[in-house]
């Protein structure tokens, strides 16, 4: 059977350890290389035709049963923490607030993704999660000369600045060479630009990077979260969970890098951060308009 682009798709020599759709297909010496972007994980990568194949419905069926177990339960800790802090708050409330009713404001998100279905999947999850939050698609190798224009468009409280990345070359390879990193050097850009106009890290708060990207240069660059620390992959949703809970922390309140983290599909091992200010607010009264 040949194989074309949009197929999904499996590495042999890695003993198919994460599902691919085929980019392009490219000839390089005489031979096909494909181009691929991982189904849930933020990851691109190259592979000698010769080396995919082409998954069957099962295979399919039993990974996107994983990941919707994986999926609904980070979004059960997340709702389920969010209601512990809500009944808290309401607890807390002083007695005057208590003569009228208040409602909850979190943090507005930009999203710049280079990947289009992982945006239009994570904006889904914003919406699942009452939290507004705007969507722009631009390729990772644009995404630092528009970034100054879309911060300046839609004010956000958090900045997401995310799409696909991967280590490259084989062998031994040196973590500090910005040049082993497919797109570090566009998050990183990215993130400096952004600073360039909003440069206090709890007026704007910065998530940026996707699978194996340079986690060290990306957090000196001026982000408040980064990934991936231990250069594995990460999860399309990784950027998703950790806006959210900076975005229902309080704003007097410092977010807690640890729970941000394993609030993640991910975890520890895929994202981390420095201490940050929360975003979310209450105001009252609420207008009956």
């Amino acid at each position: 059977m040949s194989l074309k682009v949009g197929d999904l798709v499996i590495r042999k020599s890695h003993g198919g350890d994460i599902i691919f759709r085929i980019a392009e297909i490219n000839e390089e010496e005489g031979k096909a290389v494909c181009c691929l972007k991982g189904l849930h994980y933020r990851l691109l990568a190259d592979a000698p035709l010769e080396d995919v194949e082409e998954i069957d419905a099962e295979y399919l069926r039993d990974e996107i049963k994983n990941m919707e177990a994986m999926y609904s339960a980070t979004m059960g800790r997340v709702l389920s923490r969010r209601n512990k802090e809500r009944e808290k708050g309401e607890f807390l409330r002083g007695e005057s607030s208590k003569k009228f009713v208040t409602y909850e404001v979190p943090g507005k998100i930009l999203h710049l993704d280079g990947d289009e279905e992982y945006l239009r999947m994570c904006l889904k999850t914003y919406s699942q999660l009452h939290i507004q939050a705007v969507g722009e698609h631009v390729v990772e190798s644009k995404q630092p000369e528009r970034i100054i224009e879309l911060l300046k468009q839609h004010q956000p409280d958090i900045m997401i600045v995310t799409g696909h990345d991967a280590l490259i070359g084989n062998g031994k390879r040196d973590f500090r060479d910005i040049n082993n990193y497919r797109n570090s050097k566009y998050f990183i850009q990215s993130v400096l630009n952004a600073r360039y106009v909003r440069p206090f890290k709890d007026d704007l708060i910065i998530f940026a990077g996707a699978c194996q990207s340079y986690y060290e240069a990306i957090l000196e660059a001026g982000a408040n979260f980064a990934s991936s620390p231990t250069r594995i992959f990460i999860h399309a949703y990784d950027p998703v969970f950790i806006a959210e809970k900076v975005a229902f922390t309080p704003i007097n309140k410092v977010v807690d890098v640890a729970e941000a983290v394993t609030a993640s599909v991910t975890g520890i091992e895929g994202v981390g951060g420095i201490e940050s200010r929360g975003k979310f607010r209450y105001a009252g009264p609420k207008s009956a308009y």
